[in-house]
């Protein structure tokens, strides 16, 4: 008798539970009686009046949907009108919007990665980055984490087209990537940068312009940016940004451009209303590094084992996967919603809460979260 084609999930479902890794969905409401220390919405704009007003508007104008892949309906004047403004902002030369932040990173290393091409990627790069590499048709070589010196070498190894790439800020632990050393390394054998600036735009650089702005490498002709419009932006969405003929080398060979549907307006106009608030309220950027730091700061000082954070996140460690779920949900239990990162979302195999510094929280929000942390903390 053959065997039914799905018996070996139940084996794969057995080793996650032994392991401790079972992931499961948990719903939430609309109105949740949590702080929120958990999601990427690093300036506290997805709830914000404005932000949820520009995506009503472009909802009830331009409707539920875009109607189509953005070479087809898909392609509205609110989807220019934000490529305009995210280039704008950012101080690239032009952008193009895509579904989301994994398919800008597809798009970009699938459309960039010649067939002779090297793809020299960072080990703590996000699984989107993972997966453009081996989708696309370049060879690629991991080197480690943050190690410029290790870039250059993997380059002047090789002869033919190549770039790097990096996450700006690493979304585990929060450290923020040596860019101008990359960058300077790239330049040397005359490869590429391209940067996804997820957890720097909104956090990093004048008024929140990102993480290449702030290291003085945003348009330049051979750097490329990556980001998403779903954190600091507190929509949904992502785009690339970089030189008019990056960007249009794209519009005709990133297939999750050519074969997405477009973004939903509703996003756009958010993520637009959201980009206004931010140049009209710069000092958000400063004040999401400001919580990150006095969270880092307690938890340390209290004897926590937690990474410095450049931006945002602030990683801190738990003994074992089980405990990292069970103070999770411990803090929930307590009213904090709280990241739980294990393996294998995290690329050194040691399980973390992972803590959003969000710059609409107050200092009794701050210090009251603290608490929650270390009076939940595993005694192990």
């Amino acid at each position: 008798m053959p065997r039914a084609p799905f018996d070996w999930i139940d084996g794969a479902t057995e080793r996650r539970e032994r392991a401790g890794l079972v992931r499961v969905l948990r719903s939430r409401a609309a109105d949740q009686d949590l702080l929120d220390l958990a999601s990427n919405d690093y300036l506290g704009l997805t709830r914000h009046p404005a932000v949820t007003r520009g995506a009503a508007d472009a909802a009830l104008r331009w409707g539920a949907g875009s109607t189509g892949s953005r070479l087809v309906t898909g392609t509205t004047a609110l989807h220019t009108e934000l490529e305009e403004a995210l280039a704008r902002f950012c101080g690239f030369e032009a952008a193009l919007v895509f579904s989301s932040g994994y398919a800008a990173n597809l798009a970009a290393l699938t459309a960039l990665g010649e067939r002779d091409a090297l793809i020299v990627s960072d080990a703590g790069n996000h699984a989107s980055i993972v997966d453009g590499c081996r989708l696309s048709r370049a060879q690629t070589e991991v080197v480690p984490h943050a190690d410029p010196e290790a870039v250059r070498k993997a380059l002047d190894a090789h002869d033919g087209p190549a770039l790097a790439v990096s996450d700006s800020v690493f979304s585990v632990d929060g450290d923020a990537a040596p860019l101008p050393e990359l960058a300077a390394a790239c330049r040397e054998f005359g490869a590429a940068l391209v940067v996804d600036d997820a957890h720097g735009l909104g956090v990093l650089g004048e008024g929140g312009r990102g993480g290449l702005h702030a290291a003085g490498l945003a348009g330049a002709d051979d750097v490329v940016a990556t980001l998403t419009l779903s954190k600091s932006l507190g929509s949904q969405g992502g785009a690339v940004l970089g030189p008019a003929r990056v960007i249009q080398h794209l519009v005709n060979a990133a297939r999750t451009f050519i074969f997405d549907t477009g973004l939903a307006p509703a996003a756009v106009g958010g993520a637009l209303a959201a980009l206004r608030l931010i140049e009209a309220e710069p000092e958000r950027a400063g004040r999401a590094r400001a919580v990150a730091a006095e969270l880092h700061g307690r938890l340390t000082a209290a004897g926590l084992q937690a990474a410095r954070p450049d931006a945002a996140v602030v990683s801190v460690r738990a003994p074992s996967p089980e405990q990292a779920v069970a103070w999770a949900a411990d803090c929930r239990g307590a009213g904090l919603a709280v990241g739980c990162f294990r393996p294998p979302s995290v690329p050194d195999g040691i399980s973390r809460l992972r803590l959003t510094a969000r710059a609409d929280l107050t200092q009794d929000q701050v210090q009251w979260a603290v608490d929650t942390i270390l009076r939940t903390a595993p005694t192990a």
